[in-house]
């Protein structure tokens, strides 16, 4: 289709209205552009949030709330967001970091996709504008089922970890600037040595980002070393959907998954 409009709502109340036409919500463009220009977005309007003051990031109290707007850039530059800056440099590159936004994340299709895998780890609240008012929703959801119509995602709301206890690891085919043949990350703490806290999030092993459910709980109780974490690489197969892709095959994926997850808490 063409797209004969694009509105620039100065808040998120107006990107709601405009989006009663039925556009598309767009933050930085970086998926929805090409499919504009290549003629196979599905839409005549595109809603931008470039103007609606959706791109603050503040931490306070422990606690980040993150403008669905707000660029990764924006987000690596926050001192207290700084555990995330190793997972955001593995993330596409400069350019498109500088345009690509929270937001438009949870909505990227895996093997893409990186920093929502991060959100599930991290157990981020999503905040959701919407026809009837605002509501609240776990990212899981939103992950997993979308928005309704006429909703937009306004922030992002994550309760920073404890030092120590934050994971990530992303396999590649090349070194930066490519999809993930397997993401990991965790949030997961240890008492005496024992794991009493986990979860390990996963990308690039279904169509959106899962939790490693099984693994969470194999790992509860049982120190992380070489031996369990295999253990509970083995068994997080049973929470994964892998497919085909350029990258990489299913086959592969659900192969080398017990050695990422490995390597996300043993380098």
């Amino acid at each position: 289709m063409v797209i004969c409009a694009v509105h620039v709502p100065e808040s998120a109340d107006a990107a709601v209205d405009c989006l009663a036409g039925g556009g598309w919500i767009m933050g930085g463009g970086t998926v929805v552009m090409p499919l504009v220009n290549s003629g196979a977005a599905p839409v005549t309007e595109l809603v931008s949030l470039r103007r609606a003051g959706l791109d603050g990031v503040q931490v306070r109290d422990g606690v980040a709330t993150i403008g669905a707007a707000a660029t990764f850039t924006a987000v690596g530059e926050q001192p207290e967001l700084a555990f995330l800056r190793p997972a955001l440099r593995t993330i596409a590159s400069p350019t498109i970091r500088n345009q690509a936004t929270v937001g438009g994340n949870l909505f990227v299709a895996q093997p893409y996709g990186d920093l929502a895998v991060c959100l599930l780890a991290l157990d981020a609240t999503c905040e959701i504008a919407g026809p009837d008012g605002r509501r609240a929703a776990p990212v899981a959801d939103v992950l997993a089922s979308g928005v309704a119509a006429g909703e937009v995602v306004v922030a992002v709301r994550v309760v920073l970890p404890q030092p120590g206890t934050w994971y990530y690891h992303k396999a590649m085919r090349r070194r930066l600037n490519s999809a993930a043949i397997v993401t990991v990350a965790s949030v997961t703490s240890a008492d005496g040595g024992m794991v009493d806290s986990t979860r390990i999030a996963l990308g690039g092993v279904a169509s959106r980002p899962v939790r490693a459910v099984s693994a969470e709980r194999l790992l509860r109780g049982r120190p992380l070393t070489h031996e369990v974490l295999t253990e509970a690489g083995e068994a997080a197969r049973g929470d994964i959907d892998p497919f085909d892709d350029a990258y990489a095959s299913a086959w592969y994926r659900a192969r080398v998954l017990p050695v990422h997850l490995r390597r996300a808490f043993l380098p």
